[in-house]
């Protein structure tokens, strides 16, 4: 077993990492992942062709009883793998908004809908017939194309199947070529880029295997020269593969990482929510619950939670404003000595102290306005004041009630109660 044998076993590996990573989401996800789930087929159907075509596997079928059996196993997933990202192209590409001229990608991907499912019945067909007719199969390969060179049966065979790649391959590039010039999204355009150039890779590939193999009929290569065409072309296409399935995961990981990002957002927003919805225990959907039991709550998407916990903390916050004087700010700001998010925590601590000890609701007190300017701006504003929260001695912010409260006018105590 050689170098390029073990880069074999790693890309098959990868590719079925990424199929078993992908399927719960195309098989039991939402509408939008199982319009993917064609994507998914692609990613499995490779996946056993690659396996095929690793050391142990490949001479293990190559000599069962029938010969070279792993070369057709290989072509069958193979092209179902293509039909399967075909579908794909035609699910994510062939729909436009009404009104207008239809786009150029999507009059392509309507032609590759239209051909694409025929073309792949007759290249299984043709692919079948020829493989036990034709090819000379008397003593079983190791390498396929290296130790069939210069015979026409074999020649005919692999140029059906490498025609039907190429072309997929091809509309694929073509499709991926122009979503990575619209893509907006950094990580969405490097995936895009990837999988573009592994198509491209693809099209190389496909083109060169075929001239060498006609070539070959007509003037025989060497031993030697036909075994390293043969490794070096199959290096290329460890490389396609590698930039697909890394190109096609780097979208779901970002999205995965900003999943995390959000998990990451809860878990430090949780003891200042926790704390406020405790305090007023009507406000929030359910009561809060410990945070791991929060975080297992899968009815609820990461982003939404986070959202709600956002929103039912400025809820609270407004909410403590009318159980404290105007003169805790300036108080809670002192104590912090400039740091904004630790004044924040001061006088959030302190005004549950001071609800807590009965204090009468009355007039809003002032607080300082933020100034997010977007609901990730304040969701990073609300973690640096709960992780100031965490920070801060309940004692030291209870301290800041007394003097605050000094101006009997500013004083809650002091109004009537809010009917």
């Amino acid at each position: 077993m050689n170098v390029l044998d073990l880069a074999g076993y790693l890309i098959a590996g990868l590719m079925t990492a990424v199929a078993l990573w992908r399927m719960p989401a195309a098989l039991w996800g939402d509408e939008e992942d199982k319009r993917r789930r064609a994507l998914w087929g692609c990613y499995a159907g490779f996946a056993v062709a690659l396996w095929t075509k690793t050391h142990i596997v490949r001479i293990g079928l190559n000599n069962s009883p029938v010969t070279d059996l792993a070369v057709l196993i290989k072509h069958y997933t193979a092209t179902i793998a293509i039909l399967a990202i075909l579908s794909y192209i035609v699910a994510i590409y062939g729909q436009y908004p009404q009104g207008g001229d239809v786009p150029r990608h999507v009059r392509f991907a309507r032609i590759v809908q239209h051909v694409a499912t025929k073309a792949s019945v007759a290249t299984l067909i043709l692919l079948t017939v020829l493989f036990f007719t034709v090819v000379d199969r008397s003593i079983p390969s190791d390498r396929f194309v290296s130790d069939h060179a210069g015979q026409w049966g074999a020649t005919l065979y692999m140029s059906v199947f490498y025609l039907y790649l190429g072309a997929a391959s091809a509309v694929c590039a073509y499709q991926w070529a122009l979503a990575t010039a619209d893509a907006r999204l950094r990580h969405l355009r490097i995936g895009l880029g990837m999988m573009t150039a592994a198509m491209f890779i693809g099209v190389g590939y496909t083109v060169s295997r075929t001239l060498f193999m006609w070539v070959s009929v007509v003037d025989r290569p060497s031993t030697a020269f036909a075994q390293g065409f043969d490794k070096g072309t199959e290096v290329a296409q460890l490389v396609l593969f590698a930039l697909f399935a890394v190109g096609a995961s780097i979208p779901a990981c970002s999205k995965g990482w900003r999943r995390a990002k959000l998990w990451r957002a809860q878990a430090r927003l949780h003891p200042l929510w926790r704390a406020l919805m405790t305090a007023f225990p009507d406000q929030p959907f359910e009561p809060p619950a410990s945070l791991a039991r929060e975080l297992l709550r899968f009815d609820t998407p990461a982003d939404l939670a986070v959202d709600r916990w956002a929103a039912d903390i400025a809820d609270a916050v407004e909410k403590l404003r009318h159980y404290v004087p105007d003169r805790l700010l300036p108080a809670a700001k002192k104590a912090a000595a400039g740091d904004a998010p630790l004044a924040d925590a001061y006088w959030i601590k302190a005004a549950l102290a001071a609800k807590a000890n009965g204090a009468p609701a009355g007039p809003a007190a002032a607080v300082e306005p933020q100034h997010a300017t977007d609901q990730d701006g304040e969701v990073a504003w609300l973690v640096r004041v709960a992780a100031a929260y965490r920070k801060v001695d309940e004692a030291r912010a209870r301290t800041l009630l007394a003097p605050a409260a000094e101006d009997g006018a500013d004083s809650p105590a002091a109004t009537e109660p809010i009917a």
